[in-house]
């Protein structure tokens, strides 16, 4: 009976037992062959290092294990690709960072559903939703070089997505993995898929909970959490070429911070979807695409459940979104390619508090925000091994403030000066790549330049005051333009990815916390530029041997006030090697990170602040993997082998984060990583 009351069983049922509109979404099925089942394709290595696998895109598959372990969170999934940080909040739900940038500079989907916290202060980043092993790919797209996916993004879009392959006949397909690790943290995964001919069916579902964690010194970091989600898909597939499918997901949990006064002790997320495609329609027609969805966000911020109560009590704030998209392809003289299409997203905030007796104000809506846009993408093969790639979009915003009072940090509030406004803003963005094959010696050449219009979210809009302003609502629209120069080489022996970039940012959206009146912060335009790139290379040696290695910088100027550029993390380096024999491998990874003395106290953005220089420091760590039948692998790890004491330069500051201390917590300038970390992990694959 204790099975049946666990979170993991109670996520299925409610999942399949929802009554509300469903559907599912998924980004794109090249073809039936695309997406292979993995059973019998198990690796004895483990990743340490994911490299570019085609210009400006990095590809790699959420299944395999990797090191250091990622968190349950689609963020710490992230870190391990070259060029990204996390801000460290506790032990989970840390935000994404990308070459500097961070927010909504990230596009961020989900087979192509958009998800956006609901907390006001940047408690649930949109990949703290995200439990990475439930997805099948990873597809980050560098820069603002494609328009196919919601509005332009000017760092990156990140897309997590499941691939199920159709079935033939009647047959299923079962997925399971276990994690055990130090700080009590255990988490557990069953991804179900069975089908026929003409349908099939995907139930999955996780299980991830973990202790406060040690750094380095051995002091616990107020870091537990306990999340938990599943979710119901269902396709009918008549032919090879067409697909109608289905899904509805909940999740719930909490999550202790170690950066400020409150914890998460609710993140429910509910979504229904629907995908319908069909492609090979005709010799010109090759495929039309069209997608719905719905979510919402219920998330509860309290000081009471996770630490020693406190005076604040209670904050519950919503976030509801609704969105869809429709998409043909063409195939044009040759095998030219255009897709044109239409995308949509609405989203509404609403929020209420209580003390600590627990009893809530009325619910009071904050600003609600609407984006259409329109986009083209066309891809054209000349001869010898040319291509070009270029795309353009436009989006017609609308954003209303329905705040009528706006509040302090010493609890006075005072009129909105933008309450009931409307700001509308058609914004254009576009990109234009050359990528040049060189068959002849295994590389591939690209360059590209994109530029996107950039809509202010609603941490920047509403969450922040504005510059000479108690609201933020005026802020301006932040413009990139950058330019993408890479080189790919595959040998026998050796794979190379370089890529570098160089951005102008005009009326970069900083948000400064110096001000006494504005210790939440508020928004600012300034003039700014970034440049720098990642190197990454895997070498075989023989049979047994293989070593990656990585190399990502970043430098950002804030031009306006001659200042650098905030939150702009340090250069890393990566290095791993590993050996491997038949069903097994051992395997190690050294990570380095210079000291970052380019900062700006007290600015920086949406996510967090500098908190002045930081330390360089490398941290060691070592893996091995059996492969014990065909579809069954164990795997181990210790990450930060000599149990370092380190944290990240961009991360949130110790304690509460407003200068005092969580009762029976170490205060420390900055949340520190955590110490040395054993695991252990099975997975199986029927």
């Amino acid at each position: 009976m204790r099975f049946l009351k666990s979170p993991l069983v109670v996520a299925i049922s409610t999942a399949l037992l929802s009554t509300t509109t469903f559907g599912e979404p998924h980004h794109s099925h090249e073809s039936a062959d695309t997406s292979a089942d993995d059973t019998l394709l198990l690796s004895p290595l483990i990743v340490t290092d994911t490299a570019m696998t085609s210009p400006v895109t990095v590809t790699t598959d959420l299944k395999v294990p990797r090191q250091p372990v990622p968190t349950h969170d689609g963020a710490d999934y992230l870190k391990t690709i070259p060029g990204f940080a996390v801000t460290r909040k506790g032990g989970s739900d840390g935000d994404p960072v990308f070459r500097g940038m961070t927010g909504s500079r990230l596009g961020i989907a989900v087979d192509g559903e958009t998800l956006l916290g609901g907390c006001n202060s940047r408690m649930d980043a949109p990949t703290a939703y995200i439990y990475p092993e439930l997805y099948d790919k990873l597809t980050v797209v560098k820069g603002p070089q494609t328009v196919s996916h919601g509005p332009m993004s000017s760092a990156a879009t990140i897309l997590f997505e499941r691939e199920v392959e159709p079935f033939d006949v009647p047959d299923y397909r079962l997925r399971a993995s276990a994690l055990a690790a130090s700080a009590s943290r255990y988490d557990e995964l069953i991804d179900l898929r069975a089908g026929a001919a003409l349908g099939y069916f995907q139930l999955t579902g996780s299980n991830s909970q973990a202790h406060d964690y040690e750094d380095g010194n051995g002091d616990k970091v107020h870091s537990e959490y306990h999340r938990y989600g599943g979710q119901f898909a269902a396709g009918y597939t008549p032919d090879r070429d067409t697909r109608i499918e289905a899904s509805v997901n909940h999740s719930n949990g909490e999550a202790a911070y170690a950066d400020r006064g409150m914890d998460g002790t609710r993140f429910l997320r509910e979504s229904q979807n629907l995908k319908v495609e069909k492609r090979n329609i005709s010799e010109t027609l090759n495929s039309v695409e069209f997608q719905v969805y719905g979510n919402e966000i219920d998330h509860v911020m309290d000081d009471q459940k996770l630490r020693k109560p406190g005076m604040m009590g209670y904050s519950n704030l919503k976030r509801n979104t609704e969105g869809g998209r429709f998409a043909t392809t063409f195939v044009l003289t040759g095998n030219d390619l255009l897709s044109v299409g239409y995308d949509q997203q609405n989203n509404s905030h609403e929020a209420r508090n209580a003390g600590v007796n627990h009893v809530y104000s009325k619910w009071s809506d904050d600003a609600s925000f609407q984006q259409k846009g329109l986009f083209a993408e066309y891809q054209i093969d000349f001869s010898e091994g040319y291509r070009v790639v270029t795309g353009y979009r436009a989006d017609r915003w609308e954003a209303t403030d329905k705040r009528k009072m706006i509040g302090s940090m010493m609890g006075h509030a005072a009129m909105n000066p933008t309450a009931g406004e409307t700001r509308r803003e058609t914004l254009g963005g576009g990109f234009a790549r050359i990528e040049r094959e060189l068959s002849e010696r295994n590389t591939t050449l690209y360059a590209g330049i994109g530029r996107a219009e950039r809509f202010p979210d609603y941490w920047e809009l509403i969450s922040k005051r504005g510059d000479g302003s108690i609201s933020g609502f005026h802020t301006d629209v932040e413009t990139t333009t950058q330019l993408d120069l890479g080189a790919l080489y595959s040998g026998a022996s050796t794979d190379l990815a370089a890529s570098v970039f160089y951005a102008n940012i005009d009326d970069f959206i900083l948000v400064d916390y110096t001000s006494m009146m504005a210790m939440n912060g508020y928004s600012r335009n300034v003039d700014a530029r970034t440049y720098g790139g990642e190197l990454s290379s895997t070498y075989r040696m023989g049979t047994h041997w293989q070593m990656d290695s990585s190399l990502a910088w970043t430098w950002g100027e804030n031009r306006t006030d001659n200042a650098p550029l905030p939150q702009t993390p340090p250069l890393e380096a990566r290095l791993g090697l590993a050996y491997s024999h038949a069903d097994w491998s051992v395997g190690g990874l050294v990570r380095g990170v210079r000291k970052q003395s380019r900062y700006d106290d007290g600015r920086g953005t949406i996510v967090g602040k500098d908190l002045g220089p930081s330390s360089g420091f490398a941290v060691f760590s070592l893996n091995t993997s059996w492969k014990a039948r065909p579809d069954t692998q164990l795997s181990a790890g210790i990450d930060n082998l000599f149990d370092r004491t380190y944290s990240e330069f961009v991360s949130r500051s110790g304690g509460d984060g407003m200068g005092g201390a969580i009762a029976g917590y170490v205060q420390t300038d900055r949340v520190n990583e955590p110490g040395r970390t054993f695991w252990a992990r099975v997975q199986v694959d029927l």
